[in-house]
């Protein structure tokens, strides 16, 4: 039986109080993060997860001081091995995750796939939506430690997904529920909050907001509300650069300015950690509070959703039809051509 190995994106996060420093530094010490040559982006590393750490570790405290995505993605692994064996009786499939910036990494992981023999591997990032400085990186650092673990065989990728079917409904259905909660639909502003980036980096051709706006669309359009009143904003925001807009603090001000209630969704996540447990759930609430906005619900992500599960099987199903290479859905490109960053050429 051919085995065919999945290999999991995902950003990673400390399991420990005393992992927060070093995964801020290997955040920040990535070229996709900060593009400053060598050794000034490692003493520019050096100094922001310094500085950062003491804040960090606050915020991983409310979350009994680790990242619950590591374990997020574990569950999700299952759900989709356990339905691709289903979907593909003839085949054996083995999930393996490898985080960005912190354990288990690239290298541990490639050297993982290599021992379990793996005929090919199919690389699914949990990003829906490409950037330069998720999928990209995690991408380069895979083929890189690929090379070094002696991997051999096919290799597929799955570069992006931002309108997958699965994804759409899964994200639907839960925002559905939340709106069914509200009396009228009319009173609330459905946002769909994303993390951020710096502008000079969309602006230099990363297709990121342009699929973000695109999940956000899709998902609008599914649930038919003729009244909907939506909008996509950016949380996140760290440093002096300009990023991406609208951000999501200025549109829950704006909220309460004008009475308005919230429906906020994490559409760029797809499993529970800080950036929902905390910034949305409890430091985004706060700021809600404060600014008279009087509805503030936040839909849950897609996590094991049958769905969202389905989609990727879905994906891996289309990957293991085409030939070996990055590719988007269906095999084809997405992003208009201004964006010049996206790693499919047509």
């Amino acid at each position: 039986m051919k085995k065919i190995a999945i290999v999991l994106f995902n950003l990673g996060g400390p399991d420990a109080p005393t992992a927060v420093q070093p995964f801020l530094f290997n955040l920040f010490n990535d070229k996709a993060i900060i593009g400053a040559p060598q050794p000034i982006r490692w003493l520019i590393a050096k100094l922001i997860s310094t500085r950062r750490a003491p804040i960090a570790r606050e915020i991983y405290a409310e979350l009994g001081g680790k990242s619950p995505l590591l374990e997020n993605t574990e569950a999700q692994a299952k759900a989709l091995e356990e339905m691709l064996g289903s979907a593909h009786p003839d085949r054996a499939f083995k999930c393996f995750i490898a985080m960005r910036y912190w354990h288990p990494m690239a290298l541990e992981t490639a050297a993982a796939v290599r021992d379990w023999g793996a005929d090919d591997v199919v690389l699914l990032p949990l990003y829906p939506q490409f950037s330069s400085t998720t999928t990209g990186s995690s991408i380069e650092a895979w083929n890189k430690a690929a090379a070094k673990a002696g991997l051999v065989g096919d290799m597929w990728g799955i570069c992006c997904y931002p309108e997958n079917d699965g994804f759409i409904d899964a994200v639907t259905a839960r925002l559905r529920l939340e709106l069914s909660e509200v009396d009228p639909v009319g009173a609330v502003r459905v946002l769909f909050s994303a993390h951020g980036l710096p502008q000079k980096i969309v602006d230099g051709g990363d297709p990121y907001q342009w699929a973000v706006e695109r999940t956000a669309a899709a998902v609008a359009a599914r649930l038919d509300i003729s009244a909907l009143d939506w909008i996509v904003s950016y949380q996140s925001r760290v440093g002096p650069l300009e990023w991406i807009k609208p951000y999501t603090e200025d549109e829950i001000r704006r909220a309460g300015s004008e009475g308005k209630g919230l429906i906020v969704v994490p559409i760029a996540f797809v499993s529970e950690h800080s950036e929902t447990l905390v910034e949305l759930d409890i430091e985004y609430r706060a700021l809600a509070e404060e600014c008279g906005v009087p509805v503030y619900r936040r839909v849950g992500t897609v996590a094991e959703d049958s769905a969202f599960i389905s989609g990727l099987s879905s994906l891996v199903g289309d990957a293991l039809a085409r030939t070996q290479g990055l590719m988007g859905p269906q095999g084809t490109r997405l992003c208009p051509s201004s964006c010049a960053r996206c790693p499919i050429s047509v």
